[in-house]
């Protein structure tokens, strides 16, 4: 392993390890206070790092399909539940757009790659991420037709939902490189929780 490679990893690991504390720790406090919105802003800030040094540690160093995958939801998960909370009761807006667009297009040019190498991503977890990505891409589109005033309530939900699915999906790659009990069900049950 290369020292660029070290260093990037080390920054991985210190943002995810951040990340997943600051994120179970937003979990069980009070939501929607001043606190909450400082931290949730850390928890932001750590993800936006996990997934750039993940997607850099793909490119240049060692690229694993699945990881890529997971990376993409990830971020994409962070970023539209973190914009929501600034749009709320307005809707979507370019932005949306454009990153809806982003995630459709990454998404469909790593599915090729999935399926040319099925035994680098176990089919549970593969096909479970790109599922779960799927609906969320489909109902990011679809929320365009939303009549304006369902805006107002369903922002809420959608950060939470958006905002945990981001912190188990972190919380499924860590586990997924750290356990080793069975690697398909290492990666799906925090997912699993995290759905619960």
């Amino acid at each position: 392993m290369t020292t660029p490679h070290k260093i990037n990893l080390a920054v991985h690991i210190i943002a995810g390890a951040a990340g997943l504390l600051i994120g179970c720790t937003l979990l069980a406090r009070a939501k929607g206070t001043r606190l909450h919105r400082k931290w949730g802003r850390w928890f932001a800030y750590a993800g936006l790092v996990v997934a750039l040094s993940a997607a850099i540690g793909s490119v240049f160093f060692r690229f694993l399909p699945l990881f890529a995958v997971l990376n993409i939801a990830v971020l994409y998960e962070l970023v539209s539940g973190w914009r929501v909370t600034y749009t709320r009761g307005d809707g979507p807006v370019a932005f949306h757009a454009l990153w809806t667009v982003t995630g459709v297009a990454a998404t469909v040019l790593l599915v090729p790659v999935l399926m040319a190498k099925p035994e680098a991503a176990p089919p549970v977890i593969a096909y479970s991420t790109l599922g779960a990505l799927a609906i969320l891409l489909v109902h990011d589109t679809v929320r365009w037709a939303f009549p304006r005033r369902w805006h107002q309530v369903v922002w809420q939900y959608e950060h939470v939902s958006k905002i945990v699915a981001a912190l188990f999906g972190m919380l499924s790659a860590f586990v997924g490189n750290v356990v080793r009990f069975g690697q398909s069900w290492s990666q799906a049950l925090p997912w699993a929780l995290g759905v619960w």
